[in-house]
């Protein structure tokens, strides 16, 4: 589980694979590696990872067929920055909000425009997963928690301030840019929940003569 508050921005140092099978990618980074231990969770733009090697400085992590097929990780290129963060801790301090690191599909950034010293940001995800997006409610873009400032039928609207632009990649991407999104899962589970449940049994009459 992971909050959206990205820790540090790491970068691809290497790429091992066809991209069609599993693919191993190592990542350069400092925070981010700090008490890492093999079989820990990381999240790199927004998808939730094992660390399969590290060293002081860098990890690898496996990218199955799976993950290659629902992120934009397989089009990583080397030296490519990516959004890092650490699984959450027991008791930690949780900012953001509830982020699993399995992204729900892939969408795309349709424009850029100034807004002030901010940047607002719209972003067409794939159509089935509008219905899980509200006005002023949570999504995470590329492992990033952010607020839908307005959205229409196919796309939705983001505010980055300047910190958070210097603090992750979306600040360094431009129109038609890939990114991994990731709907707040209690929309999914009160989806499942009102279609899916199952009508109470009719209660049996007990009439005594």
């Amino acid at each position: 589980m992971f909050s959206g508050i990205v820790e540090e921005m790491g970068r691809v140092l290497a790429i091992a694979g066809d991209r069609q099978e599993e693919n191993f990618i190592t990542i350069g980074c400092r925070t981010a590696i700090e008490g890492a231990r093999l079989g820990d969770s990381i999240a790199i733009n927004g998808t939730c990872l094992t660390i399969t090697t590290f060293t002081d400085g860098q990890f690898t992590v496996g990218l199955s067929p799976e993950t290659l097929r629902r992120t934009s990780l397989g089009a990583l290129q080397i030296g490519d920055p990516v959004n890092l963060e650490r699984s959450l801790t027991f008791g930690g301090r949780m900012g953001g909000h509830y982020v699993q690191g399995h992204v729900d599909g892939v969408g795309r950034i349709a424009a850029i425009l100034p807004d002030g010293d901010s940047l607002r940001i719209r972003i067409e995800p794939p159509v089935n997963l509008m219905r899980y997006i509200v006005e002023k409610g949570y999504v995470a873009v590329d492992g990033v928690s952010l607020t839908v400032a307005e959205l229409d039928t196919v796309s939705f609207t983001i505010a980055m301030i300047p910190y958070t632009r210097d603090a992750v990649i979306m600040g360094r991407q431009s129109v038609g840019t890939s990114v991994n999104i990731e709907v707040d899962i209690i929309a999914k589970y009160v989806e499942r929940l009102t279609t899916h449940l199952a009508p109470a049994p009719t209660p049996v009459s007990m009439e005594v003569r």
